[in-house]
């Protein structure tokens, strides 16, 4: 049943052409049993010559209504209009009326809808003047004609409902579509700008473990020889350092290999203000003196902001590394405030000029203060970062609590 429906869905002229010739034999048949000279009651005198022809059009219209409504419409009102004027009485085949103003009403341009609800209720009376009923009283050919005129209207009000039924569906259709396109598109956004994340946290990983390993292993190729316990630290800060990079950047590209959501909604692990103090130690036993104070009742944050922090001051630590000289030290001071995180970071070395900073960032390549920038923008802070008057580089953070709207 299911294939034969297919079948037929396929094929609407086909099946359409099937019950116009049905029609068409009924309609012979029925024209065949009356008597010579037209109807027994008196309607109608057409001859055959006329009858056959109005017959095969009326069919015909049956046939091509879903290929050409409007058409199809025009015709069966100009074959209406011959009847009236050939005295051609009314057969099975006029049925073919009803479709027609069904169909335009369902799938037809909107003047052809109006023409056919207006053809519709005036066949009745016209066929009523043309051909009245014999010995019949004024009230009951009101009746009749009012009784005539009901089918075409109901046909009319089905195909306007199937219509606006149809417009609906598709409506919902096109909306599901185009929120399925922007479900996409936002996807594709969301990934575009966590692969972004990733770089970013990819950078800052880079940037500060490779910075301590060359340090440390500068500083053990200088003493290897003189003191050798202090080589052989150098050589396992390398050796953890090293590991620890390792560890984070496999984590980072197997994101970016997969791109696939952890369980917990976190593509990579997320450092917090607590292992800032990490960070200083290891800075510290890298040969950076870094004096570091918590101003403030310390509290949960915001794990954007807290990562922010984090790796404001991880980039502000290695560009002092890179560029503060042999002599540098710095000094890291976290403040808590009631609406805010303020975070400030300076260092007393000779530093490198401004402009570095800036256009060639913390690795050369543009992605030190960009990126800092970049953070401290996501989460709608502040940052101000430059030289300090009596030497050295000063960068100052205010990170809110809640997003800048």
């Amino acid at each position: 049943m299911q294939r034969l429906y297919d079948f037929l869905r396929r094929h609407p002229t086909g099946v359409d052409t099937f019950w116009a010739v049905l029609l068409f034999g009924i309609s012979v048949a029925s024209v065949a049993i009356q008597p010579e000279g037209g109807r027994a009651d008196g309607q109608g005198t057409g001859s055959e010559a006329v009858i056959v022809p109005i017959l095969v059009l009326l069919c015909l219209v049956i046939a091509l209504r879903r290929r050409m409504p409007e058409k199809m419409l025009l015709l069966a009102i100009g074959i209406g209009l011959a009847q009236l004027v050939l005295d051609v009485a009314t057969t099975p085949a006029d049925f073919a009326f009803l479709v027609i103003v069904y169909t335009v009403a369902a799938t037809g341009a909107r003047w052809a809808s109006r023409l056919a609800l207006g053809a519709g209720l005036c066949a009745a009376p016209l066929s009523q003047l043309r051909w009245p009923e014999q010995e019949a009283t004024v009230l009951s050919n009101i009746a009749l004609i009012i009784f005539l005129s009901v089918p075409f209207a109901l046909a009319w009000v089905l195909g306007d409902s199937i219509r606006t039924r149809r417009a609906y569906y598709e409506q919902l259709e096109e909306r599901a579509t185009r929120l399925e396109k922007e479900r996409e598109a936002q996807a594709k956004v969301a990934v575009a700008a966590e692969r972004a994340r990733i770089a970013r946290e990819l950078h800052d990983v880079v940037a500060h473990n490779v910075s301590v390993m060359v340090v440390q292993a500068d500083g053990a190729a200088y003493v290897l020889d003189a003191a050798p316990d202090q080589a052989k630290k150098a050589l396992e800060t390398i050796s953890s350092t090293g590991r620890q990079a390792l560890a984070e950047m496999r984590r980072l590209l197997g994101v970016l290999r997969t791109g696939e959501h952890q369980e917990t909604g976190e593509y990579v692990p997320q450092p917090d203000v607590e292992q800032i103090d990490d960070l200083v130690e290891q800075c510290r036993s890298s040969g950076l003196p870094v004096d570091f104070k918590v101003e403030g009742t310390p509290r949960p944050l915001p794990s954007g902001v807290e990562l922010t922090a984090y790796r404001i001051v991880q980039e502000a630590l290695t560009n002092t590394r890179k560029h503060g000289g042999p002599n540098a030290g710095a000094s890291v001071r976290l403040v808590y405030f009631d609406d805010g995180l303020g975070l400030l970071v300076e260092d007393d070395g000779k530093g490198a000029p401004h402009e570095l900073y800036e256009d060639g960032g913390a690795d050369g390549q543009g992605h030190g203060l960009i990126g800092m920038r970049e953070r401290v923008g996501m989460v709608g802070g502040t940052l101000d970062a430059g030289p300090r008057p009596g030497g050295g580089f000063r960068i100052s953070a205010l990170l809110p609590l809640k997003p800048a709207h």
